[in-house]
Order: C-alpha cells, then structure tokens, then sequence
C-alpha cells in the first residue's frame, strides 16, 4: 500500500477566518511542507534556511500528519509526495507537477502582493489556477506509473472552500467540511459566492471539471484528480483518503472513469456533514468511514474530539488502513496506532523546543 500526498497551497486559505490549519496566520502557508516532511520523516523537515514548526491550529490541535505518521511508523506504508504547488520548500522528497515556466505564470497572473506564493490564487480573482488542466494531465501520467494499491491524500489550507467553489460551478449543493470546531459556512459561501461573480458565473454554469477547478479551485484538486484518473486507467486500486476535499475529487474524476472508486473519511467529517453519504452515492463512491475510537487521555487527540481538524494528510484512509479496511490490509492495529499518535506528538515537542 502506498499513500501519495498531494501538497499545495492556495491564497484562498490567507482569508480571516478560513482555515484553522496553523497557529497563525503567517504560518499556514508551512503548513503541507511540514505536513509532508512529518509523513516521510516524523519531522517538519526543511531545506537550510528555512524552518517550519509543527502546524496546530490557534488552539493547539495538532495537524493530522502526527496521526497519520503515527499510521505510517505502525503499518508501514510507502509514502509518494506530490507538490502541486507548495508555497515554501519541503525537506521530503517530492514529485514537483509543475515547471519554472508554470511558477512565472502563476504569479503574473495573480495580484503583486500574491505574487510570490507559488500555488493557487485567490478564488475571488478570476483565474486562480492558470494550469489547472496541464497539472491535471501530468498527474494523470504520474498516477499511471504508480504500484499501488493506493491511498490519494491532500494537505492544502484552504482546501475545503476552494473544494466548495468547485462544487457550486458544477451545480452541486453537498456540504464541506472545515478544520475549525465551528463551520464558518457563512463566511466559505460569501467568498464562493464572489468568486463566482469575479469568473462571471452563476452556481452550475460550467459542466467541464477542469474550468471549474482554473475558475474556482486549486492545484491540489487538479493534481488528485489527474492521479486517480492516471491509477484507474492503469487498472490500479485507488482510494481517495480524506473528506469533502477528496469527496470533491471524487466527483472530477466521475467525468473521466466510472470505474470503482472508494472514499475513506473519518468520523469526525462523517458526523460534521449530513449529506456526505447521499455525496458518495451520488457519486458511486464506496464510502468508509472509521472511528479512530480517540480519548482526551492526550492534547494530540482531545482537539479532535472538540471537533477540531478532522481529516488531512489521508488520515481516513490511513486509519481504515490501520482497522483492515482498505489498502490490501486486512490486520487491526488501530489500538497500536493511538499509543503510538502520543509518541509522534511528543517527539515533535521536544523538537520543537516545547
């Protein structure tokens, strides 16, 4: 089993309010290369020169890669990264989807004080993801060469509103999910909805997925996308490992394949969003859903039973892993993986100097 982690960042998640994935504004943008290097290594890993503390949200909830590094040290997965656009360099090795060329053309394209991040733009701009559909198509390769069976993950702040601008170009209704305790629904639908005025759309207007994700998405949608398209044409096992962001996934890919496709989430995003089964079904995704059985024994799971997180860095999938699943694993270690989250957790503690 192999999980490929698709990295990326987005201006959307620099909006007040809309992502919880760091303990301050300046930091989320760290955030997918820590996670990255936390996956691959147990620790937030970075180039010289540069460092990137443990994300946890304003109120110390730890980021889901301690959970699905904790995962990983148990069971033993292979880990691919995918950088679909990182705004700062990871210390994990990766599989960069986009060129120099793409990285000057993002940033012309975006505002002068955006510029610099190199991913996707703000979805209140009018093209967010220039190369959406070049990304797309070298995923898609990439995902063909791939030994699988394989898990498809995303860490990217922001995600779940640019998951739900995608969602609304294509006239779908379904429900997001959020990292915060409380949704900021309120908030998520006034941004897509000026995103949309911004692109000239009305709710349901384009019917080519990837219009919607240059329109009103990010990278990291197109790059899982192109992947689980590329690892089902080559008859390769896929699940999409994570919520309402992967769910969204689920739906670009049902315009190119109708082949079987599983969606392994928590029950953290299963209980926050009514409509996610009657999402998969409308879909034909195979839902799973685990209940990592968490207590408030350590700060490292008690933040999610306050509803804090809930999904990233495939953490559904990797836990279904963890209880025989998905994946091909068919031995229960879910016990051995909460002792272990503490371990991990306190580890990047005494990194980080704490």
């Amino acid at each position: 089993m192999r999980v490929v982690l698709v990295a990326g960042t987005t201006a959307t998640a620099e909006i007040e309010g809309i992502s919880a994935a760091g303990s301050t504004p300046a930091l989320i943008s760290h955030t997918p290369s820590a996670d990255s290097a936390i996956l691959v290594y147990g620790r937030p890993v970075a180039p010289l020169g540069i460092q990137h503390p443990t994300p946890v949200s304003p109120t110390g909830c730890p980021t889901p890669a301690v959970i699905s590094r904790a995962a990983r040290e148990v069971c033993g997965f292979d880990v691919t990264v995918v950088d679909a656009g990182l705004a700062t360099p990871t210390g994990a090795p990766t599989v960069d989807l986009r060129t120099q060329s793409d990285r000057r053309m993002n940033a012309e394209m975006r505002t002068e004080d955006a510029a610099a991040v190199y991913g996707g733009g703000d979805i209140r701009e009018p093209v967010p993801v220039p190369d959406a559909a070049e990304i797309f198509e070298r995923a898609r390769g990439l995902g063909g060469s791939i030994p699988g069976p394989l898990l498809v993950g995303e860490t990217i702040p922001g995600g779940t509103t640019t998951a739900l601008g995608v969602l609304r170009a294509l006239g779908h209704s379904f429900s997001v999910s959020s990292s915060f305790a409380d949704n900021p629904v309120s908030l998520k639908r006034r941004v897509v909805r000026e995103g949309l005025e911004a692109s000239g759309l009305a709710p349901g207007e384009l019917d080519d997925p990837l219009d919607a994700v240059q329109t009103m998405g990010d990278p990291v949608l197109a790059a899982s996308a192109g992947l689980t398209v590329g690892a089902i044409e080559a008859g390769t096992s896929v699940t999409l490992a994570g919520g309402t962001q992967m769910l969204t996934v689920g739906v670009l890919v049902r315009s190119f394949s109708d082949a079987p496709l599983s969606l392994a989430t928590t029950s953290f995003v299963a209980d926050s969003v009514s409509d996610l089964s009657d999402a998969a079904n409308a879909f034909d995704l195979d839902l799973t859903v685990t209940d990592p059985e968490f207590t408030d024994s350590h700060v490292a799971m008690e933040r999610y039973l306050a509803g804090e997180a809930k999904e990233g860095v495939a953490m559904g999938g990797v836990l279904a892993a963890a209880a025989g699943r998905v994946g091909g694993q068919t031995e229960q270690q879910l016990d051995a993986v909460r002792e272990r989250i503490a371990v991990v957790y306190d580890r990047l503690l005494e990194d980080d100097g704490s």
